[in-house]
């Protein structure tokens, strides 16, 4: 059940714009699964799915899971980062990197994909993700190499 469950939230996502685990839910419902907010919730979880950026201004899940590969492609974190980011910066050992309010999530999630070299860690807010390194040149090269992703808005 759970498997089949999965593969429609799949399914739905990649057919229509969801953007709310409210709406995933009635569309689950509507599909027959009788499910609760709760494994909604885990299910998204699982299913490494992550809000991104439209073309309108809204927003919408996607899967940030590439089930060939167990990485992101890097047009993926490039697509994702472009849309989600405004700024980086650092001190320290710590890279800050500034996103669209709700966004911080989804970088984070995709850049925790990506293998970086003295990369500890990473934690997430919802506008803002920090990252951990293991040296201040460490954070002021990844912090250098980031600004590449970064579309100036």
């Amino acid at each position: 059940m759970k498997n089949a469950r999965h593969a429609k939230i799949l399914e739905l996502i990649e057919h229509q714009s969801i953007d709310k685990q409210e709406e995933l839910l009635k569309q689950l419902h509507s599909s027959g699964f009788n499910v609760t907010q709760a494994t909604v919730s885990r299910d998204i979880r699982e299913l490494h799915l992550v809000k991104t950026a439209t073309g309108d201004g809204g927003f919408r899940y996607v899967s940030s899971f590439n089930r060939e590969k167990p990485r992101h492609q890097p047009n993926r974190f490039e697509t994702i980062f472009r849309e989600s980011v405004l700024k980086s910066d650092h001190a320290g050992n710590f890279v800050m990197v500034k996103c669209f309010t709700g966004m911080a999530n989804a970088a984070c999630e995709v850049f925790d994909s990506m293998t970086w070299s003295d990369v500890v860690g990473t934690l997430a807010g919802d506008d803002t993700f920090l990252v951990l390194t293991r040296s201040e040149a460490a954070a002021q090269q990844l912090s250098t190499q980031l600004q590449q992703y970064i579309v100036r808005h």
